[in-house]
């Protein structure tokens, strides 16, 4: 009996002793989570800071060259050299009426003070300074001398493309994108960076890198996204010419936010080697480099150079179809179809109207105009844009996110994306009584599922593809005239509303060319009805987005032109015809 009581004395002890050793492995546990989380923090803020040290070292050293060269050159005519074309400014250069270092000085120094408004730079381009000195080279290039900006997307040798996201900081380019070179041997001097959305897959511009790029028209508004920077910085006049991407509107927005020209050609006809999108591999949704300036002409110009042997022979996987000048410089009446109202998002009242007055113009200079109204709309917008770019559950995009704090901008847009797909399915079926938006955009978030399903998503796209192009020659038309996401939204609510980027990423998905010019400004009347303005469906993002565009008297207002694949300069005819038109009414 004495020994069974020690023996269970023993195992009392044993229990105790078991208990402690588990609250202390487990409490060590918790310290080295713990020290884990913070080590991760502080490497986080340490990455960051040193991203922000980079930019700013460039921007000191590019205004201290530019302090000498004022100091060396007072006479230059800054106000002129900035109130130039690019058609002007380039015959000026090769003529020889200007040096190029008078101009590249000239745009720094505006740069440097656009950004001290707007926070649109990622970082100055120092390599750009020793490219001066040896423009000279380059002479017969067709933007000789012309400063140029860049998206930070787009690979520079030796430069960080981080999408705004953390995980891609310290991993600098080791050779520069087939867009620079070809910038380059055209005479064009890359020389600076700008701003993006943290993960890129947002039409906002803001990242906990380098912060929220701001409306050149408004400091209150956004600038649009995700080419938002090159948006702001155009907007601003620091760029004559710039490069963006857009994989659902991220060239056109920020035009139509900051009241300039943005054109994203066909999907495949510039070279996208080095332009880093946050993930490989989606196939439904095309994204596109392309130019981002003042006027069409200059879209053009870019174009025409970039569209050169030199590209071909670098990306053998570009059709080598040079720039058909003599499609874009036709005056033959067109057939045009006009959209003023998708069906899916109620346009603005300013986004109606300019489509409206533009309409007009167009009629009185001799085109023909019909009605138009996209296919299947509903069904496109949760099947086929938002379940192709999320077609992993948006899996990818989260582990691109990681090892960082989330952008306010971002929070509401992702928070759905980290649910369980069991939960997000509930959810859709629980939605599906009173919100069918929010009921079908639970559904395709969840993503495909499989690699059947994605194959049948994408037969599914060259099936939708095939319909609207069937559909376009039903309705005899050439080119497509309609409303461009705007005017500038407030702070915060490009994440929320994302239901009206049918009206830009429509042409991702179909990848049709489409463009973007500025026509107008908001008005009080604009204002005035927007107080009564509804929605289609009426319910929560048709709430917000009235929220969003609110107080913008005075904003641009943009519309804009799509044409059939592979017809880039069709579209661009449309583009400088539309802007012609729009500036003679005004006269």
């Amino acid at each position: 009996m004495e020994k069974v009581e020690q023996f269970l004395r023993g195992v009392e002890l044993d229990n105790r002793t078991a208990a402690l050793l588990t609250a202390a492995a487990c409490g060590v546990g918790a310290l080295v989570v713990l020290a884990r989380k913070v080590t991760s923090h502080q490497r986080a803020k340490d990455k960051i800071q040193r991203a922000r040290d980079r930019r700013a070292e460039s921007l000191q050293r590019a205004e201290q060259a530019v302090l000498r060269y004022k100091e060396s050159h007072p006479t230059t005519d800054s106000a002129a050299i900035l109130s130039l074309s690019l058609s002007e400014l380039t015959k000026q250069l090769r003529e020889g009426l200007l040096s190029p270092e008078d101009v590249f000085y000239i745009y720094m120094e505006k740069t440097l003070d656009v950004h001290k408004k707007l926070n649109c730079c990622t970082g100055i381009l120092l390599e750009s300074f020793d490219q001066l000195k040896t423009i000279g080279s380059n002479k017969d290039g067709l933007l000789y001398g012309v400063p140029v900006s860049i998206k930070e997307n787009i690979a520079y040798k030796n430069q960080d493309s981080s999408c705004g996201v953390l995980i891609n900081l310290d991993q600098p380019a080791q050779k520069d994108s087939v867009l620079v070179e070809v910038l380059k041997r055209q005479g064009a001097i890359p020389f600076v960076k700008t701003n993006l959305p943290q993960g890129l897959l947002n039409y906002d511009c803001s990242n906990p890198i380098y912060g929220q790029t701001v409306n050149p028209h408004n400091l209150q508004k956004t600038s649009g996204g995700s080419s938002g920077g090159e948006g702001a910085l155009i907007g601003g006049g620091g760029s004559l010419l710039g490069l963006g991407s857009d994989i659902g509107g991220s060239i056109r927005i920020p035009a139509s936010f900051c009241g300039i020209c943005g054109f994203k050609p066909t999907a495949g006809r510039l070279s996208s080697q080095g332009v880093k999108p946050i993930y490989q591999g989606q196939k439904s949704i095309l994204s596109s480099p392309g130019p981002m300036a003042k006027d069409v002409e200059s879209l053009a110009l870019c174009m025409q150079a970039l569209l050169c042997d030199h590209m071909f022979s670098l990306d053998p996987t570009v059709p080598p179809i040079p720039f058909n000048m003599q499609k874009y410089q036709s005056t033959k009446p067109l057939r045009i179809g006009y959209v003023e109202h998708d069906g899916y998002m109620q346009p603005s009242p300013s986004m109606a109207r300019g489509v409206r007055e533009v309409k007009a113009l167009l009629e009185q200079a001799g085109h023909t105009l019909v009605p138009y109204t996209p296919l299947k709309i509903d069904y496109v917008a949760t099947e086929l844009l938002v379940k192709g770019i999320f077609a992993d559950g948006a899996t990818t995009l989260l582990q691109q996110l990681e090892g960082g704090p989330l952008d306010p901008c971002l929070r509401v847009q992702v928070a759905p994306y980290y649910l369980p797909k069991w939960l997000k399915k509930t959810i859709s079926f629980l939605l599906k009584p009173f919100s069918p938006r929010g009921s079908a955009n639970f559904n395709a978030i969840s993503g495909v599922g499989s690699v059947p399903n994605l194959w049948k998503q994408h037969a599914a796209v060259e099936e939708y593809i095939r319909e609207t192009i069937a559909d376009w020659r039903r309705c005899n038309i050439d080119v497509l005239l309609c409303p461009v996401i705007g005017p500038a939204y407030n702070f915060l609510y490009c994440g929320t509303v994302t239901t009206i980027l049918t009206y830009t990423m429509l042409y991702n998905l179909l990848a049709f060319p489409a463009g973007v010019v500025p026509v107008s400004t908001v008005t009080a009347e604009d204002e005035e009805e927007l107080k009564h303005y509804k929605g289609t469906y009426q319910d929560h993002w048709d709430k917000l987005f009235k929220q969003a565009v609110s107080g913008a008297e005075g904003l641009p207002v943009a519309v804009q032109c799509v044409a059939l694949p592979w017809q880039d300069e069709l579209c661009l005819r449309l583009m400088k015809e539309v802007e012609q038109l729009v500036k003679q009414s005004r006269e």
